[in-house]
């Protein structure tokens, strides 16, 4: 974790932040019968200097936000602030600039690396779009304390990316996304693809990375014991929604939102008398379709402290039930102190049929 975090010096600031895919149909008459909500209305901050991690489920939009932040995907609505600067109406030249302030690291090492190049030519690649490749000498020292750096030596400049292991590779993309010195580094998934034996070297790395350069991380990851591990806050989004966030300690410590519980509770843990002792939640049900969201709380079909009616028609808001840890959820503070009581789920079988023009294009409740 950053020592810096904290600094309520925010780089990031995600305003309302929707991002929907349009449902084409048709060879002849190309037409929009629906979208796929993938974000939608997330707003969040990162703080300069900081790891804010991202978590959730396969589908839930924390790869597309990502992608957004960095306007690699166009936002449908709502606004990105980097740095004081809103990105949502840049394009061109100032948006190509900016960019270089903002980097990535891709899931797979190996799809994000192209095979016909060497390192030094996947390297010099970005330096050279920006401006920064301009004096031979300068360029061979930055490309061997990149190496240097990632804990690669300088004789991997002339190897090709399937000369490398998987660990090795994604030094070789964290490197990549060095070579222009951004200041926001998304890490999609780093180490997924990893064994466990690489995922922790990997994880050291970038938090050593982080300390030399002054690097603020936004990590996204499904693996709740990796956020923990390197992320100051985190993030929790389901069905393309935030539902809580919290720092890192106390979300681990105490989530409020039963979507938070559920995760954290399919977490194993090592010690088997208290793996016994903790509260285990089974979530019933599939994710349901970003294409076709419930109404009211996303949530709710398949939450275990479900209400009638409030819960399946009002959307919840992010609102602060302590400093800092935000919930959206009616009735965390009853569920946090036991006056609800958990109750049965019982999956809903969805037909095919469910899913027609009708249903996609219909109205959504807030």
């Amino acid at each position: 974790m950053s020592e810096t975090a904290g600094t309520a010096d925010p780089l990031v600031e995600v305003e309302d932040l929707a991002v929907h895919f349009p449902i084409r149909r048709g060879v002849v008459l190309d037409r929009t019968v629906g979208h796929v909500y993938a974000v939608d209305g997330v707003s969040l901050r990162v703080e300069r200097g900081e790891t804010y991690g991202l978590v959730g489920e396969s589908g839930c939009g924390k790869s597309t936000l990502g992608r957004a932040v960095l306007r690699l995907e166009k936002p449908t609505s709502g606004r990105v602030v980097f740095d004081g600067v809103d990105l949502s109406a840049m394009k061109g030249e100032p948006l190509r600039r900016m960019r270089r302030r903002m980097q990535m690291v891709f899931q797979d090492p190996l799809s994000s690396l192209d095979p016909r190049q060497s390192v030094q030519s996947l390297l010099v690649e970005g330096m050279r779009a920006h401006g920064l490749d301009t004096d031979r000498a300068a360029t061979d020292k930055r490309l061997r304390e990149l190496l240097s750096s990632v804990g690669l030596p300088s004789t991997a400049l002339r190897k090709y990316p399937h000369e490398f292991s998987g660990g090795q590779r994604q030094r070789i993309g964290i490197a990549r996304a060095l070579s222009v010195g951004p200041e926001l580094v998304v890490a999609d998934e780093p180490v997924s693809a990893l064994d466990v034996s690489v995922q922790a070297q990997v994880l050291n790395l970038l938090a050593d990375l982080q300390e030399e350069f002054r690097l603020t991380y936004l990590v996204i990851a499904h693996d709740l014991a990796v956020v923990r591990h390197i992320a100051d806050r985190v993030g929790v989004m389901y069905l393309g929604g935030l539902v809580e966030e919290s720092t890192s300690d106390e979300l681990y410590a105490q989530p409020l939102h039963p979507y938070s519980k559920a995760l954290l509770s399919a977490v194993p843990v090592p010690d088997p008398v208290v793996e016994d002792q903790r509260e285990q939640i089974l979530l019933s049900g599939d994710l349901p379709s970003p294409a076709a969201p419930p109404s009211g709380c996303r949530f709710h079909t398949r939450c275990p402290w479900r209400q009638p009616v409030r819960c399946d028609t009002e959307r919840p808001v992010l609102r602060e039930l302590r400093p800092g840890h935000r919930v959206a959820c009616h009735y965390a503070e009853d569920i946090r102190d036991g006056r609800i009581e958990p109750h049965e789920v019982v999956a809903e079988a969805v037909h095919p049929a469910d899913f027609g023009d009708v249903d996609i294009t219909a109205p959504r409740s807030a």
